[in-house]
């Protein structure tokens, strides 16, 4: 989720969901350490609870930084051991990792030495030519010893050569079923999964079988999904949104981010997938698209936006 859930995004998730835990995009140890740090690390309070996801290869730069991230206040950390983006393997971390469980524990190792917050790791369930079956098991064999405190696992393998990033969100085949095994392998620890899920619905079949359940792209291109994360998570009375409330606050931060030298673009962007499925939606991103991205444009823009929504339809022309 690189370039996407920044802490504009997060303000706006965090206004339809209470409880979920939301994820930082993934920053380079080496650019918390050295790097504009507010810039890279900063967050508003009403993100709680909140993970700093990291990335890199060295423990004790990966203790650097989780240290640092637990003194902005963080809740956890989590180290990326998933992404195949070349990037990220230019710097030798990421979906590479799982070629070296024993690097992937030391890094973890070296993170629970030095901070009190939980230290996660999120991994696929192998890479290239590797066996998922004995690949992840190592994995994760290493890195509960190492003391990771969850383990969150993308159902895909990663092909690092061959295909792109999206190719890989999207071409290895999805494979729960290893992952429910990891789960009934390890009972008594914490096992999430990732990958492919759309729904609430399909979010609550895998609940009854893992620990935990994690939207990425879901979430961000169909936002209203969030709504219903509070009442799964916990047995609160599902309530409709109030969408009125949501972009007053909304056009608020929206606001407030402006003043401080940001710009409306940055926020809206986010919000584009809203109203899906609701008559006027089309105009809604229309407005999104391009008035929000005029110099000068205020937070007026979105409640505009806003207008063309009829709130009391539903429509697949939409």
């Amino acid at each position: 989720m690189m370039d996407w859930t920044d802490r504009c995004c997060r303000n706006f998730h965090r206004q339809i969901t209470g409880d979920a835990l939301l994820y930082t995009e993934m920053v380079v140890a080496d650019a918390v350490i050295h790097g504009p740090r507010e810039r890279l690390l900063g967050f508003d309070a009403v993100e709680h609870p909140i993970a700093l996801q990291l990335g890199g290869s060295d423990p004790a730069k990966l203790a650097e930084a989780a240290r640092i991230g637990e003194g902005f206040g963080y809740d956890e950390i989590n180290l990326n051991v998933g992404c195949p983006s070349d990037r990220v393997q230019s710097g030798t971390f990421g979906a590479c990792l799982m070629k070296t469980p024993e690097l992937v524990a030391e890094c973890v190792s070296a993170m629970k030495a030095v901070v009190s917050i939980p230290v996660t790791v999120k991994c696929r369930i192998g890479v290239d030519n590797q066996d998922p079956e004995p690949a992840l098991d190592i994995l994760a064999d290493m890195v509960f010893a190492a003391g990771t405190d969850a383990l969150w696992v993308h159902a895909r393998k990663a092909w690092l050569e061959g295909l792109s990033p999206k190719e890989n969100r999207e071409i290895p085949p999805l494979d729960y079923d290893r992952v429910y095994r990891l789960k009934a392998r390890y009972q008594h620890k914490f096992i999430g999964i990732n990958g492919g899920i759309q729904s609430l619905d399909e979010s609550r079949d895998h609940l009854d079988k893992v620990d935990g359940v994690m939207l990425g792209r879901a979430a961000y291109h169909t936002p209203s999904v969030l709504g219903g994360v509070d009442a799964l998570l916990n047995g609160k009375v599902a309530h409709k949104m109030d969408y009125a409330v949501l972009i007053d606050a909304m056009a608020d931060y929206a606001g407030r981010h402006i003043a401080s030298g940001g710009r409306l673009g940055h926020v809206t962007r986010h919000m584009v997938g809203l109203f899906h499925g609701l008559s006027g939606a089309r105009r809604y991103r229309q407005v999104l698209s391009t008035d929000a991205n005029k110099p000068g444009a205020g937070p007026q823009v979105l409640r505009d936006a806003f207008a063309a929504v009829d709130l009391t339809s539903r429509s697949e022309a939409a």
